[in-house]
């Protein structure tokens, strides 16, 4: 009887996992009249080169993007989103790098994609470089001291330029430097701050929320603490000097590979 039970048990959870890992292997549903896709493996890294060119095999607009499905010059195929843009099938088209994120879900068009990379835009074909030897595969985001390309990164993906910034110190009894802010994340972590700085970098609508770069002058950019990335729904312009209240988070993980050991969160902005 024992034996008998146990083989059931056994039969169980060898279904269990058959159901399982045909799920996994199935497309998810797509528009109505869109092709079958046939999606690349999935892909244990959450960073893009700094340059993804390719075919456009498809393309749709949906809720203020484009989303569009290229095969890159290797022969791999992905799905990207960039703010609604002109596309073509046919276009040979460059996109600069991207968050990707898993099992993300479109409400517009109604579908979840398994895989995804939101680009920070295109790349105009008169700029886009020629195709190289394979680029080196980027640091762990986990690292904080390490180089990052990635869109979201406390190490600022921008390319330093010779301008120096100097930022003068917000007034108040939870006023920090970034470099403080850095130093102190134990101390600080979960606690409100103030913080101003200028805006270097806007990534808008990531998980819902607009991603502001900020730099004061402070901190080093070797060790990655003279840039911080503040999130918000309110809105900013490369440029603008705003005083940024709001959250500190220590080692703050949003998962898709992005950890920030320093985050300002649900920040409000302000001159």
């Amino acid at each position: 009887m024992k034996k008998n039970h146990l083989l059931s048990l056994a039969l169980i959870v060898f279904c269990c996992a058959a159901s399982a890992a045909l799920a996994a292997t199935s497309s998810p549903n797509v528009p109505a009249g869109h092709p079958k896709i046939d999606y690349p493996a999935q892909s244990t890294t959450h960073q893009q080169s700094a340059q993804i060119s390719g075919k456009v095999l498809q393309a749709m607009n949906s809720g203020g993007y484009s989303y569009i499905y290229l095969q890159k010059n290797n022969g791999e195929k992905v799905w990207l989103a960039v703010a609604e843009t002109r596309v073509n099938v046919g276009d040979r088209m460059s996109f600069k790098e991207g968050l990707v994120m898993k099992d993300f879900e479109s409400k517009t068009l109604k579908r979840t994609f398994d895989s995804i990379i939101f680009s920070n835009g295109v790349i105009p074909q008169a700029k886009a470089a020629a195709p190289a030897a394979p680029a080196k595969v980027p640091a762990a985001p986990a690292v904080q001291a390490k180089a990052q390309t990635a869109p979201l990164g406390s190490k600022v993906a921008v390319k330093a330029k010779e301008v120096k910034i100097s930022v003068k110190k917000a007034t108040g009894p939870n006023a920090y430097t970034i470099a403080e802010a850095y130093r102190n994340s134990a101390k600080l972590n979960k606690k409100q701050v103030s913080i101003r700085g200028k805006v270097v970098k806007v990534t808008p609508k990531i998980m819902k929320k607009n991603w502001i770069h900020i730099q004061d002058g402070s901190g080093s950019q070797a060790k990655g603490t003279h840039n911080l990335v503040c999130t918000t729904t309110a809105t900013a312009q490369v440029g603008d000097v705003v005083t940024v209240k709001g959250t500190l988070s220590k080692d703050r993980d949003f998962g898709y590979g992005y950890r920030y050991s320093v985050i300002i969160e649900n920040a409000a902005i302000g001159k």
